[in-house]
């Protein structure tokens, strides 16, 4: 049975998304230049494209208010699909707090060996949900910004956010 695929496209402070789920709940959320190559493979394998969803409609919101300086997690499900590798650098990314960030390293040692840090970094690179598994949070081990599937300018923005709205509420999420 083929599975269906809804697609609701968003436009962002930063450049228009779209943001795509399942039954099971968002599983791409990508800048609308990449969504392309993922749409066209689904067709191939005869997976159905529909408009909007409800859990994109649920996602919009929760971006309506992230970019408004809040909420500090989203509770929209996710239907995440990788390796186990994958699904477990992208929890533990998920568990990095609003407005902090981990370096590659400090993940790799997270599973066990500071030498997974380029696997970590293919990882978080690999990443289909992009700001709700927030790999913008993931630099380099001196703190600098390295590597982001949708461009250095756009992890540098969302960090710069989520720093200004930890910073207006004095340390604490809104």
């Amino acid at each position: 049975m083929r599975e269906a695929f809804f697609i609701r496209r968003y436009a962002s402070p930063l450049g228009r998304y779209a943001l795509i789920s399942s039954q099971g709940g968002v599983v791409c959320v990508v800048p609308e230049g990449e969504v392309g190559g993922r749409t066209m493979q689904w067709q191939r394998s005869g997976e159905q494209l529909h408009g909007t969803g409800k859990y994109n409609d649920i996602l919009a919101g929760e971006f309506d208010a992230y970019f408004a300086g809040g909420p500090c997690q989203f509770s929209v499900p996710l239907d995440l699909r990788g390796t186990p590798f994958q699904l477990e650098v992208w929890r533990l990314i998920c568990r990095i707090p609003y407005g902090e960030t981990r370096s590659y390293r400090c993940l790799a040692h997270s599973l066990g060996s500071a030498s997974f840090a380029r696997a970590v970094g293919r990882a978080a690179g690999s990443n289909p949900v992009a700001i709700v598994v927030p790999c913008h949070r993931v630099v380099g081990v001196a703190g600098n910004l390295v590597g982001y599937a949708g461009g250095l300018h756009r992890k540098r923005a969302l960090l710069e956010l989520e720093s200004a709205v930890v910073n207006k509420n004095h340390g604490t999420c809104p």
